[in-house]
This record gives C-alpha cells, sequence and structure tokens, in this order.
C-alpha cells in the first residue's frame, strides 16, 4: 500500500457513519451481551484460550453479531473474510476455500469466514461449506436474525455452537452513546448532550446499537454544539423523514413494479424486478407481493397463476441466488400476461362489509349442526337438502342468514377462466330466484 492509498483509507474511514467509526475493537469496547462475553462465559473463554469453534450468532439487528466476529478473528490472530448469502454463491465459498487452504499451507494461519444472513444460503451453498468445515479448512461465524433450527441445516448447523443475542437494553445504550460522543473516532467531544436527550435516544432505539448511534449523528449533526431532548426529537424526526424518503422510492418502486403487472406490461414488470433485486431488495418480499397479486389481481380468470406464485416462492427457497431469480422471472412472466380480475378481493371485501354492518346473525336452523336428539327435536338440522342427492349435485337452497338473502358478494367477470364461472353462477341464482325464498319451518 503507497502513501496515496492510505491517506484515501484514512479519509474514507472518517466518512464513515458514526456506527462504523464506533465500532468496539476488542471485548473490552464491546457493550451487553455478558451472558455469552462476560467473565468466565463461554465465548470469553473460547476467545482467551484461542479455541474458538464454528458459531452461529443468532439475534436482532444492532446486536453486535458481525463486531464479534471481527472481534474473535483480530483477537486470535487468525484471516478474517466476510461475504454475504445474499450476493455470494457456491463458487464464492470455493474461492474463500481455496485462499484458506493456501494460507493455512503456507503461513499455519487460520481463516475466519463470517457469512452475514447465512440462514439466505440454500442446501447446496450450505453443503458447499460442511466439508470444508468439518475438517478445519476453516472456521464458520455465521449470523442470522432467524431461527437457525429452521433455517441451518441440521448437519451444519450439528458442527457449530449456536450464540443468542439478545437487544441491548437502555442503560446498556446509554454508555455507549456516551463513548461515541467523546471518543477521537466518534464525536470527539465536540458536542454535549444531556441526559434527557442521551435517555430518548436510547430508547427509541430498540435495543439496536447501530440504530442508537445513528440517531445520535444526525442529533449532533443538527442540533448544534448542545443537543438537549427538543433537538434530539427533532433530528430523529428528520432522521425519519430522510428514511421515509428511502422508503418512498422502495415503495415507488414495487408499486411501479405491481401496476405493470396488473396492466398486463411484461417487460415494465421484469425491468422494475430486476431494479429492486439489484438494489439488494430481499426476493422473498418481492415474491410474496407476487403471491398476493395472483389472487388480489388475476383470481378466478387464471386459477393456476396462484400456484405459479407459490411455487416460484418455493422454488426460490429451495434455489437462493443467483438461481432463484430464473423461478422469479418465469413467475412474473405468467403474472403480466395472465387474464386480470379483482374479484376475490371485490368479495371478500363486500362480504366483510356485511359482517361488520350485521354483526353475529343466527345461522339458519336447516344448516345448524344436530348431534344430540334434543338439538334435532329443536329443529336444528331439519329440511337440509343434501346436495349429492340431487341431479348435478345441486339443489337450490337458501345458506345465508335471513336478513342477507338478497345480498350477493361475488361478482364474477367474463375474464379468462372466470367466465365459465360467472355461467355457473348466474345458473345457481337463477335457480334461486325461480324457487323463491324458504318458508319459516319449511322442510324441503
Amino acid at each position: 500500500m503507497d502513501l496515496f492509498e492510505h491517506a484515501g483509507q484514512k479519509e474514507q474511514a472518517s466518512q464513515a457513519p458514526l456506527a462504523e467509526r464506533m465500532r468496539p475493537r476488542s471485548l473490552s469496547e464491546f457493550v451487553g451481551q455478558e451472558h455469552v462475553t462476560g467473565e468466565g462465559r463461554f465465548l470469553r473463554r473460547a476467545i482467551e484460550s484461542d479455541q474458538v469453534p464454528s458459531l452461529i450468532l443468532w439475534g436482532p439487528p444492532g446486536t453486535g453479531k458481525t463486531t464479534l466476529a471481527q472481534i474473535i478473528a483480530r483477537s486470535t490472530g487468525a484471516a478474517f473474510e466476510s461475504i454475504s448469502a445474499v450476493l455470494s454463491g457456491v463458487k464464492d465459498i470455493r474461492e474463500t476455500v481455496a485462499r484458506a487452504q493456501d494460507r493455512w499451507k503456507l503461513h499455519r494461519k487460520r481463516t475466519f469466514l463470517f457469512v452475514d444472513e447465512i440462514h439466505r444460503f440454500n442446501k447446496a451453498q450450505q453443503d458447499a461449506l460442511l466439508p470444508h468445515v468439518e475438517k478445519g479448512t476453516l472456521t464458520l461465524i455465521g449470523a442470522t436474525t432467524e431461527n437457525p433450527s429452521f433455517e441451518v441445516n441440521a448437519a451444519l448447523l450439528s458442527r457449530c455452537r449456536v450464540v443468542t443475542l439478545r437487544g441491548l437494553e437502555e442503560d446498556e445504550l446509554i454508555p455507549l452513546l456516551r463513548r461515541a460522543i467523546a471518543d477521537e473516532r466518534g464525536l470527539g467531544g465536540r458536542v454535549t448532550v444531556d441526559d434527557e436527550a442521551l435517555d430518548f435516544l436510547a430508547s427509541t432505539a430498540g435495543g439496536d446499537a447501530r440504530k442508537a448511534l445513528t440517531a445520535l449523528e444526525v442529533a449532533a449533526a443538527h442540533g448544534g454544539a448542545h443537543v438537549d431532548r427538543r433537538s434530539a426529537e427533532e433530528a430523529l424526526q428528520q432522521k425519519m423523514l430522510l428514511y421515509d424518503k428511502g422508503g418512498e422510492e422502495h415503495y415507488n418502486v414495487i408499486s411501479a413494479f405491481i401496476k405493470s403487472m396488473r396492466g398486463s406490461d411484461v417487460d415494465a414488470a421484469l425491468y422494475w424486478m430486476v431494479r429492486m433485486l439489484e438494489a439488494g431488495e430481499d426476493p422473498v418480499f418481492i415474491l410474496r407481493r407476487m403471491v398476493i397479486f395472483a389472487s388480489e389481481d388475476i383470481g378466478n380468470a387464471d386459477p393456476r397463476a396462484l400456484g405459479v406464485a407459490v411455487d416460484a416462492l418455493h422454488a426460490f427457497q429451495l434455489m437462493g441466488l443467483p438461481e432463484g431469480t430464473l423461478p422469479m422471472t418465469q413467475a412474473v412472466t405468467y403474472l403480466a400476461l395472465a387474464p386480470k380480475a379483482n374479484t376475490v378481493i371485490a368479495a371478500y371485501m363486500a362480504a366483510r362489509e356485511a359482517v361488520k354492518a350485521e354483526g353475529a346473525l343466527p345461522v339458519p336452523m336447516h344448516l345448524r349442526n344436530a348431534p344430540t336428539k334434543l338439538m334435532k327435536s329443536l329443529g336444528y338440522g331439519g329440511g337440509y337438502k343434501y346436495p349429492h342427492n340431487f341431479e348435478g349435485n345441486y339443489v337450490p337452497e337458501d345458506y345465508l342468514p335471513e336478513a342477507l338473502r338478497a345480498r350477493r358478494f361475488y361478482s364474477p367477470t367474463r375474464n379468462g377462466e372466470e367466465a365459465k364461472l360467472a355461467d355457473r353462477y348466474e345458473e345457481i341464482q337463477r335457480q334461486l330466484a325461480e324457487r323463491g325464498p324458504r318458508e319459516p319451518g319449511e322442510e324441503g
């Protein structure tokens, strides 16, 4: 590294977010998680004896998973490699393993491989890691916000120690914030923050150290030389608006994606889907929106659409990235070109409105369950007509409460395969109209 590269890295580090600049470099700086890092606890003993096994760090965001992985590698003198389960594939794993093998052969130096969001790895990717974890070619440290019992293969999980992290308490976040205010890596004492403002920032962080430090950074940038409760609240609101701006773009793009499918523009739908994926959007979020769309905007116009969307979701969960983009593309092209009908959601909303307006109307006597003689003597189930005993397996009958018998919630379109249901629906309504309403006490 020459002088200019070193200066450039130093300048880049100074421009990093406060949470990154204040990332703990040793266990003595690490805040919280005393149940695993405290004196005599498992992780501290493992680090101090340089006998750290493969680990799965499980906990909510901002609880120190990445930081612990870096501290472990630094404390043990091992090499540290990091990959993201969202962006990496089997090829990346093989290249990392090759470097670890060379490092050991040439320098007898261990390698810690940190896999962020390890729950995103599919079975093939996890299987690619397994033999190298078994042989000790590398020591795995996986980070996940999801329950590893469900998200990590049993074979790989059995070779790792699961370390559960918890959200930080307010009394743990406040010392962390004070250190950031005083430390040269942080705000260097250039800003003072009163206790009430610190309490507010810690209480709004939700146990997330990164969120607390980000809120402090924004408050310090907008509160002047001194930050009080009021300026902290104003700065936090501004921070939220900045996040909302990013969120607005997020929702703008997903809106464009849904509307393009609804408008049957397959090319536009593909563009917006790929744009989201390239921006790092969670593919499962996109797939869930596609499953919703299959019912909400296609429904019975093409009943196969829901199966296509659900199958794409399952296929992605089996395949992961990058191969998982193939079933996603297959599904989005099918959904965009399928005939459209919004009758499913319209029918649900109409029925829901009736339920809310009318309350719990009594079940008609002929539809009630009659498991005892007493119930039968009271007329429960009396006059019920079993459809399979009639021609065409259908008989005109009243199934709605009396107060709603004139109401219709489903209005099928003539689009795609829903046209067949529309014909059937209209025939049933015609027969009901010819039959007339059931009279009280009518036995069939």
